[in-house]
């Protein structure tokens, strides 16, 4: 088994011109590179013997958009490491939330989709992570690693039909998980909680059909419950109305 700092030593002398960034974190190596050099890398990291991953575990779409940022505070809420939500119109609010929330996106965000692809080494024991950024936000597309393996080809539909991501070369590229009229991409961080259309059956026609969903997004901010709250609070009785003891007269 080669230690993944050697691993690391080793990736980044065969593609120093061709990697983005690389890091190790937690025991595990990741490297980035871009779309017009993934399939070189990947075809080295599966074929060439100090690496030996011939096995893709996994594909998984990543949305970046307002990434770094958060609309929960720690720091201030408690000592205990117990989160609290800011509140709509303070610092700190996650921007897509004010956003429309339509499918069509105004705003466009630099590095915003991107592939992950998880490797396994059964020769050499060894683990790698490998990412790689749509150069476009309105279009990403990434080229298809289904030629070098096979066990992509699911995978890369599964990111297209949650995060849009377009596979380029993909034999198939349809969605996997997802009813065919649906519309948009769900795993997006700019999709409407509610979606965009509902279904019903309809008698009359006897059949399932589509409609623009009757439901309001709308975002709950969660409350905090203060001990001085509670001590203050009145008291209910057994018929469930307030007696009046508890609270400042």
């Amino acid at each position: 088994m080669t230690d993944i700092t050697e691993l690391a030593d080793k990736v980044r002398e065969r593609f120093a011109d061709r990697l983005q960034s690389s890091g190790v974190d937690l025991g595990e190596l990741t490297l980035e590179v871009a779309p017009e050099h993934l399939l070189e890398v990947c075809h080295a990291l599966r074929d060439e013997a100090p690496f030996g991953f011939e096995l893709l575990v996994d594909v998984c779409g990543v949305d970046y958009l307002d990434f770094g940022r958060s609309e929960w505070e720690t720091a201030g809420a408690s000592a205990h490491g117990f989160s609290r939500g800011v509140a709509e119109g303070e610092a700190g609010r996650l921007g897509a939330v004010q956003a429309d929330l339509s499918v069509e996106q105004t705003e466009r965000a630099e590095r915003r989709f991107a592939a992950v692809y998880h490797l396994l080494s059964l020769s050499n024991n060894q683990r790698l992570r490998l990412r790689c950024f749509a150069p476009t936000e309105g279009l990403p597309v990434i080229p298809s690693v289904t030629g070098i393996w096979n066990s992509a080809d699911w995978y890369e539909r599964e990111a297209f039909d949650l995060y849009g991501i377009v596979f380029e070369g993909h034999a198939d590229l349809r969605r996997i998980l997802t009813d065919y009229g649906f519309i948009g991409h769900p795993f997006r961080k700019d999709f409407p909680l509610s979606g965009n259309v509902e279904v019903r059956y309809d008698a009359e026609k006897r059949r399932v059909v589509y409609e623009p969903v009757s439901i309001e997004p709308r975002v709950l901010v969660p409350k905090v419950v203060r001990e001085e709250t509670r001590r203050n609070a009145a008291p209910v009785t057994e018929q469930g109305e307030a007696s009046g003891e508890g609270r400042d007269e």
